[in-house]
């Protein structure tokens, strides 16, 4: 089953100006937590027919729909926040902060937000958190989707920083090839100190 707009749609007919919101990178190693925010139109979105959470996407279909979410969008931020401070904040509170930074950063103010999983109380507006929002909600798909794609960007960029991880072909998750390198190298600065797999290795 594709993401729907029905829940876009009954919130449109209330007048709410909807965002939805997925993150990206919460389990990684190494790298940032990324959030991504998209306020979808309400009319002329055919281009975005088979969008799928980004998970379900091979990598061209995804930059291909990354493509599309960004020229159809009323407006599309993300929310960045660094492996340090995932590791002063903990997990579910440097969500929070990601998705914040991103919607505070959209040139379009939402109303109302669709969020993937997580509550956010300390909004101004109305928020609604969905179990496997990014596979039924077709905004928090397109979110899921421009967090991915400018995650994936970004670890690409940190491989070219330091090329011993290939942070490039495992975006900084814990893969056979990365810990394989972890045992080679050690942790680098880009790691995350407070997870257990890195953590351990610096004990």
């Amino acid at each position: 089953m594709l993401p729907s707009l029905r829940r876009e749609r009954e919130l449109w007919k209330q007048g709410y100006i909807v965002a939805g919101i997925d993150e990206v990178g919460r389990g990684a190693w190494a790298g940032p937590l990324v959030a991504g925010a998209v306020i979808l139109p309400t009319k002329n979105i055919g281009t975005l027919l088979g969008l799928k959470d980004s998970k379900q996407l091979l990598p061209n279909v995804r930059q291909q729909f990354c493509t599309a979410i960004t020229h159809c969008a009323l407006s599309w931020a993300i929310g960045v926040v660094t492996g340090e401070e995932v590791d002063r904040l903990g997990v579910t509170e440097a969500n929070r902060l990601a998705i914040q930074r991103a919607l505070k950063i959209l040139s379009v103010s939402p109303t109302y937000a669709l969020i993937d999983a997580i509550p956010l109380l300390e909004l101004s507006f109305p928020t609604e958190s969905i179990i496997r929002g990014d596979e039924r909600i077709r905004s928090i798909a397109a979110a899921s989707v421009i967090a991915k794609v400018m995650r994936d960007r970004m670890m690409v960029e940190l491989n070219q920083q330091d090329r011993r991880y290939r942070f490039d072909l495992h975006k900084g998750y814990g893969t056979a090839l990365h810990q394989q390198r972890l045992r080679q190298y050690g942790p680098s600065p880009h790691h995350r100190k407070s997870f257990a797999p890195i953590r351990n290795m610096l004990e």
